[in-house]
């Protein structure tokens, strides 16, 4: 028979196995792996399909935070530093994009503000200012009564991390968007409601601790005057007026998700990371029980502030933003409301924890940590 000659060619099976399916069948051949492999049947082995890959393994996020080129860049930064070199950028080109990048954030969260129904902000909100009065009072017992600080270092450094930073927000962010469950829209809001009452508790808490009522509305001004808030709130308000015509005008700039922000983004962190260097030198000047305090509380923070997301509603990108908004600390709003309200706070404390352990933290390892958490919640 043709088709069990071992010499026949596969052209002469392949038509025998045709004209005697019956043959074929008892011999348990299958014509149709002898069928012809034409381009289509190329490209459609060589380009997989939309479903290709579903039922590989996940990745890491944590990997994936640490490869990614924004936190590539702040490790440069650092790096840098400690062999004494110098990667910071000029003072007038980081402002500007400091300036850029909070401006674009308040648009964009403007834009999404006014489409979002009010129900879906109100709750969230409310936990946001729940948060802001809890992490200033649960940062300065542990800081009292842990690290052993005194009234006014304690007040000083539970100010920055009853605050928020901006930074890590934006890290944040872009962070749950690369893993394909991006923020909602009105994130920036909250970051504002998040912004002052922190600061302003552990300010009130330390003049009422010490005695004192001395500048506390110049340093509440200097809060609500801040450039960083005032760039956020101006640009929240310009977005949720401007409609959607007139964003598609400057979208291309100022899309949080774009090739433009993101790539600001990464010199950005670049200048923040030479900066989380120079703090490195401080490291031994605050005592191993304010280094723990620097990392164990944000994961506290942060952990409340993922599980309060979720009872608030807010899907698992928008928990984990808001969790890693809880567990950071500021270094440009609090400094200089702590300067002028207690002057006698040592800020090698603040700015050592908040700056040179936190930051650093959150970026590599928090982000990641706080995204997980909202993930098993679900």
């Amino acid at each position: 028979m043709v088709g069990s000659t071992p010499s026949a060619s596969r052209h002469e099976r392949h038509e025998h196995a045709e004209r005697h399916p019956d043959v074929n069948r008892r011999l348990g051949h299958r014509p149709q792996q002898f069928s012809r492999f034409d381009g289509r049947t190329a490209a459609a082995f060589l380009m997989p399909g939309p479903d290709f890959g579903a039922n590989m393994p996940p990745t890491n996020p944590l990997l994936n935070n640490l490869l990614s080129p924004a936190v590539l860049a702040f490790a440069l930064g650092l790096g840098a530093r400690l062999v004494k070199g110098d990667l910071s950028l000029p003072k007038d080109a980081f402002g500007l994009i400091a300036a850029y990048l909070l401006f674009a954030i308040g648009l964009k969260g403007g834009i999404e503000l006014a489409h979002a129904p009010a129900g879906a902000v109100a709750w969230p909100a409310v936990v946001t200012l729940l948060l802001g009065c809890l992490t200033p009072v649960t940062a300065y017992l542990i800081l009292r009564k842990f690290c052993r600080l005194g009234t006014a270092d304690a007040a000083g450094v539970a100010a920055h991390y009853g605050s928020v930073s901006a930074v890590t927000f934006i890290a944040a962010q872009s962070f749950v968007a690369a893993q394909g469950l991006p923020s909602e829209g009105f994130m920036p809001t909250l970051v504002t409601i998040l912004e002052t009452p922190g600061i302003s508790i552990a300010l009130a808490i330390g003049l009422m601790a010490s005695g004192g009522s001395r500048q506390l509305p110049a340093a509440l001004s200097e809060v609500f005057t801040s450039r960083g808030l005032l760039l956020l709130v101006g640009g929240l308000v310009i977005g949720f007026v401007t409609g959607e015509k007139n964003w598609s005008d400057v979208a291309l700039f100022y899309d949080t998700k774009g090739a433009i922000f993101r790539g600001s983004l990464c010199l950005f962190l670049l200048h923040m990371g030479a900066l989380a260097g120079e703090r490195l030198k401080d490291l031994r000047n605050v005592g191993l029980r304010l280094l723990a305090f620097a990392v164990v509380v944000p994961i506290l923070h942060g952990a409340l502030g993922v599980w309060l997301g979720h009872l608030a509603g807010l899907s698992v990108g928008g928990a984990a933003v808001l969790g890693a908004m809880a567990a950071s600390a500021s270094y440009i709003a609090a400094p200089p409301a702590v300067r002028l309200t207690l002057p006698e706070a040592n800020p090698t404390f603040s700015l050592t924890c908040s700056l040179g352990v936190t930051f650093p933290f959150n970026i590599i390892a928090g982000i990641p940590i706080y995204f997980a958490m909202a993930k098993q919640l679900g």
